[in-house]
């Protein structure tokens, strides 16, 4: 299991990356940086992503749907519903595709990840559950030409799942 300092190492092995960042949410500060930033100072981008960080964690718009629990989701990841779809494709002309079931954020987590996305790059904020406040998580700073958001989103899961702290 990774300390800080392996889990942003391993975060700038990821194509593309151009910072990354261990930030406390409720304080703003860093507790960990590598690589650049976007405003040439850790310090600022920590306390400027913090603040995002805390309105997505905090407010009600962005809470988990109160009738889906953790437990309605497959342990095993994103279930497809096709399998109530009757086949031989009797689903009228201009039907929508089946939906896609999600898998909820971990019991203490109100949000898995906010993305921002700009003309260069993603900024990639991923929580990290933790023993005591999960109050800390990842940033990934990644250029938008060179790197690969759905890769960058899985292997952040699998470093804030892995993170000592």
């Amino acid at each position: 299991m990774p300390g800080i300092d392996e889990c942003l190492l391993e975060a700038m092995r990821l194509p593309g990356s151009r910072g990354a960042a261990v930030v406390d949410w409720t304080s703003g500060l860093a507790l960990g940086t590598i690589g650049e930033s976007p405003n040439n100072d850790h310090e600022a981008t920590a306390a400027e992503t913090a603040e995002l960080a805390r309105m997505a964690a905090e407010h009600q718009a962005f809470a988990p749907d109160p009738t889906t629990t953790a437990a309605d989701v497959p342990a095993d990841g994103p279930a497809n519903v096709a399998a109530d779809v009757p086949a031989g494709g009797d689903e009228p002309p201009g039907a929508s595709a089946p939906a896609v079931a999600t898998p909820a954020a971990p019991a203490g987590l109100p949000v898995e990840d906010v993305i921002v996305t700009n003309r260069t790059g993603y900024h990639i904020l991923r929580f990290v559950e933790t023993t005591f406040d999960s109050s800390v998580f990842l940033h990934l700073w990644l250029d938008r030409d060179e790197g690969n958001l759905a890769l960058a989103r899985l292997r952040l899961r699998d470093l804030a799942e892995r993170l000592v702290l």
